[in-house]
């Protein structure tokens, strides 16, 4: 999932559970191709050379740690690091929704559809609070 803010989805793509999620990953990276120079937090199931070098070819700065095993670690922004937790936060609104917690659909299309109705939810409630 790629987020651009606490509330806002820029992409998605559902995979099957017996995946990594790097994969899906580097689907997701030209999303936010419009944003040259942004920095693109992840995790560290990203850190793989091959994710850095497809996220530096976008134009995007990846900022990612990296594993505690890796011969050649790198330095990476720590306080830009800190904003991560932006998409967890999404993921965590969305669970309070039955539907997207449960995930009982069998289609993609019609998880995805309920996922876009919960954002929409969550999206109209933040503005009511601020209004």
């Amino acid at each position: 999932m790629v987020s651009d803010s606490g509330s806002t989805l820029v992409e998605i793509h559902p995979g099957p559970g017996n995946e990594h999620d790097a994969a899906h990953g580097r689907r997701s990276m030209a999303a936010p191709g419009a944003f040259m120079g942004a920095h693109l937090l992840m995790d560290r199931a990203y850190e793989g050379d091959s994710t850095r070098l497809l996220a530096e070819s976008f134009g995007l700065t990846p900022v990612v740690p990296p594993k505690r095993n890796r011969t050649d670690p790198w330095d990476y922004d720590r306080q830009a690091h800190k904003g991560r937790n932006m998409v967890e936060r999404v993921f965590n609104r969305m669970k309070h929704h039955r539907k997207a917690a449960t995930r009982y659909d069998r289609l993609d299309e019609t998880f995805l559809a309920n996922l876009q109705l919960i954002l929409i939810a969550i999206q109209l409630k933040n503005t009511s609070k601020t209004n």
